[in-house]
């Protein structure tokens, strides 16, 4: 019971700590996880693209 207390009150404090991000924040965060995303799948396209050459296939 006193785990379920602590868990509340940690809760309630970071979420009195957060706040709604703007407009410019959102758009930054969504171009950052965009381009990761890209930057991931280029990534494994190019090990995909070396052993398609190496093996042959």
């Amino acid at each position: 019971m006193e785990k379920l207390k602590n868990f509340l009150s940690e809760s309630k404090r970071v979420l009195l700590v957060t706040k709604k991000p703007s407009s410019r924040e959102y758009k930054m965060a969504a171009k950052i996880t965009g381009l990761g995303i890209i930057l991931i799948g280029l990534i494994g396209m190019i090990i995909r693209i070396i052993g398609i050459l190496i093996t042959g296939q």
